[in-house]
């Protein structure tokens, strides 16, 4: 890891020719959960600035980043920086100290890009990428973070140096929630994942980069006000400045409907409950048995996007979901004869946009990531939250006990969920009276996303602050 120490910004700064937009260079920590919101980010800017992203990896780059990237409108390109080693990185590491390791060796060839496209006005990084602020500074650029999930994990980020010096013990063990300023407290238990063990890298990599959140000139964060009040109200009183420009959510794609979707067609309004645990997420084999037996035992309609089960870890298909064998072979024993007509089982991927947008679609199950999560504000469909890994128990604290759109079914002693709870929350959601509200008030929050995203709302306002503030960059 580099110092943390502030790295001196040269005093001159690149010319842009007359009439050029000026160039920003996005530099992501690799997975499709930071790629997706960076790019609705960069649409919203265009034709103001143009875009390159510069994307790190460690080998070749999945299908699903080839084809999402070569995908983007005029004004966005993007390169594959060259693939770095990672053969002498331990095989038990956690995702952050990947993501941080794989950023941190890919420096030198972000520095020929830099050079390469100048001038370039600004160089964005999400939450990962701080140690590409020494290339920044040292080239003679300003560096933003762009921070892709909530105000409440911002907070925390910004928080946590502090936490780290007052807390002796690993923050399970503390017997008070833990307070986050501007956010309901928080059990250490459900703090976001790589914090759970303090002597672990990935604790070390976090609280690193934390420590150089300072050195930004400014915080994008996809969030907005009415979802997350409390801590954008915080955070509008901490350094560095903090840009809330959410919901950043991508639209339905204009493609000839899947046959789920022509399932979805055929089924009663805001009957069906989505299952999905989004592009990253896997269960283990005895959770993903609890959770067919849950589904059949409802009686609900549901559209379940189905992976291969997992006993090791709750994100085995983070990097990519080439190469999974077919999961629908792995399904209990009469599992689909007995949920036939209303129940649709669907391997690996489901257009979620489709899904959650279309009239059919009554209750979301998820994994509680934060593009999920917001991609079901947008089109006000209620949750029923089961956290996996990163900061998603943080997320489904926040959904269920803050702002109260999202029931989270409970697990035994064993860590597993039954299928009889699985069954319970699922009717609930679909036909319960705690269901009803839970609805009501994901359609408020659904209007609300609508009217920051306006004209006039507070998440164009703050963004048009930020490019008004890279013009003055060139």
């Amino acid at each position: 890891m580099s110092s943390s120490s502030a790295p001196v910004p040269p005093t001159t700064t690149p010319e842009l020719a007359a009439g050029q937009p000026p160039h920003v260079v996005i530099f992501p920590s690799p997975g499709m959960g930071h790629l997706i919101p960076l790019t609705e980010f960069a649409k919203r800017l265009i034709p103001r600035f143009t875009f390159t992203f510069a994307v790190p990896t460690a080998g070749e780059p999945s299908s699903a980043q080839r084809s999402f990237l070569s995908a983007l409108p005029a004004g966005i390109d993007s390169v594959f920086l060259p693939s770095v080693s990672m053969s002498d990185v331990p095989s038990d590491a956690r995702i952050e100290t990947l993501m941080s390791i794989m950023v941190s060796r890919s420096l030198p060839s972000l520095r020929d890009l830099l050079l390469s496209r100048s001038p370039v006005a600004v160089l964005l990084v999400d939450l990962f990428g701080t140690d590409a602020f020494d290339v920044a500074f040292e080239v003679g650029i300003t560096p933003y973070i762009f921070f892709p999930s909530t105000a409440m994990g911002l907070s925390l980020f910004l928080h946590l140096e502090k936490l780290d010096e007052s807390v002796s013990c690993e923050y399970a063990d503390l017997t008070e929630p833990v307070k986050i300023p501007g956010c309901v407290p928080v059990h250490g238990r459900d703090l976001l994942d790589p914090v759970q063990d303090r002597k672990n890298d990935a604790y070390k990599w976090v609280l690193h980069h934390c420590k150089r959140y300072k050195l930004a000139k400014g915080i994008i964060v996809n969030s907005f006000e009415a979802v997350e009040r409390g801590a954008i109200r915080a955070l509008v009183q901490a350094e560095p400045a903090v840009y809330p420009v959410g919901p950043l959510v991508q639209t339905c794609s204009p493609e000839q409907p899947t046959e789920c979707i022509k399932w979805l067609d055929r089924q009663p309004r805001g009957s069906v409950l989505f299952v999905n645990f989004g592009s990253g997420g896997t269960l283990s084999t005895e959770q993903q048995k609890e959770l067919a037996l849950g589904l059949a035992r409802s009686e609900q309609r549901f559209l379940w996007v189905v992976r291969s089960p997992n006993d090791a870890v709750a994100n085995a298909t983070y990097f990519s979901v080439d190469g999974e064998s077919d999961p629908l072979q792995l399904l209990p024993s009469g599992f689909l004869d007995e949920t036939a007509g209303r129940g649709l089982v669907v391997p690996k991927w489901a257009p979620q946009i489709e899904v959650l947008s279309h009239g059919s679609t009554g209750g979301f199950l998820t994994h509680c990531g934060w593009n999920s999560i917001l991609e079901s504000v947008v089109h006000g469909v209620p949750l029923i939250t089961w956290p996996l890994y990163a900061e998603q128990k943080m997320n489904a604290v926040m959904l269920t006990e803050d702002l109260k759109v999202g029931l989270r079914p409970v697990a035994g002693k064993d860590g597993i969920i039954r299928g009889d709870e699985i069954a319970r929350v699922v009717r609930e959601l679909m036909e319960g009276e705690e269901g009803k509200r839970i609805k009501d008030r994901m359609v408020e929050l659904k209007v609300a996303a609508k009217v920051a995203l306006s004209e006039d709302g507070s998440s164009t306002k703050a963004l048009i602050e930020i490019a008004k503030q890279w013009e003055t960059k060139v």
